[in-house]
This record gives structure tokens, C-alpha cells and sequence, in this order.
């Protein structure tokens, strides 16, 4: 009897949730980089302190929302900084403003040597990526 009710219970279980459809027309956004127009970077770091960066960034139209600055290590003291934005893609219609922002994120200095930041600028006519290039000492 017990065994019967588990069996009718599975069944049960089963046909509804295979009846149940979701549909799954995929996300509604793809993430961009944004152009960095401007930074305030120290004139100098300290080893081991953290830093404050300061980058002023374009959004492109109505329909991209910032997201957040991605900040990638491509070399010991290098880095690559972008500022990334959530472009929708359910909306025909964007509002053509290109508005500025400011946002910061902390750095913490990690190592003696100089280090290279190289802020995204947006692409040349040729594809290439652009990029802001500010070297800071290491005291």
C-alpha cells in the first residue's frame, strides 16, 4: 500500500512538471564595454596601501546601464580597466542621449614596480581597441 502511494505519488509529480512549460526565449541583454573618457589616478603609490581611482565613463544611449569596472591583470604591474554596461535587447525603441558618470573602485598596490594602466577608449575605424595609458610610480 505504502509502495503504491510513493508510485502514484512520482507519477503524479512527474506529469505535472513535464506539463508545465517555461519558455525560455533567452536573456534579454548583452553586456558592452563602455568608453572611458576620463581618470584621477595618484600621482604616486605607496606599497601595500589601497587607492582610490576615480573613472568618468560614457553610456551610449538608453538602453545600456552600467554595471560595474572590470579590472584584469594582464601583466604583473599592468593592468586593463573597463568600465562594463548592460546593453537591452527587448527594446526597439532607446532614447539617443549619451550621458557621463563617475564610479571608483579601490586598487591595492601589490607590487614595487611601476604600474601601467590602460583604460578602454572605445575601437579605431580599423577594429582596434583604444585604450588611455597612465603609468604610476611605486615609491
Amino acid at each position: 500500500m505504502k509502495r503504491t502511494f510513493l508510485v502514484l505519488f512520482a507519477l503524479t509529480v512527474s506529469v505535472n512538471f513535464s506539463s508545465c512549460e517555461i519558455a525560455d526565449e533567452g536573456p534579454n541583454f548583452h553586456f558592452v564595454p563602455l568608453r572611458i573618457e576620463s581618470v584621477a589616478v595618484p600621482e604616486s603609490f605607496e606599497l601595500s596601501e589601497t587607492y582610490q581611482i576615480d573613472v568618468t565613463y560614457t553610456i551610449p544611449n538608453g538602453c545600456t546601464y552600467y554595471e560595474g569596472v572590470d579590472v584584469v591583470a594582464e601583466t604583473t604591474s599592468t593592468r586593463k580597466v573597463v568600465a562594463v554596461g548592460a546593453q537591452r535587447t527587448d527594446q526597439e525603441a532607446c532614447t539617443q542621449v549619451v550621458t557621463e558618470a563617475t564610479t571608483s573602485f579601490n586598487f591595492v598596490v601589490l607590487y614595487e614596480q611601476t604600474y601601467l594602466f590602460r583604460f578602454y577608449q572605445g575601437e579605431d575605424t580599423n577594429g582596434e581597441q583604444l585604450f588611455l595609458e597612465v603609468e604610476v610610480p611605486v615609491n
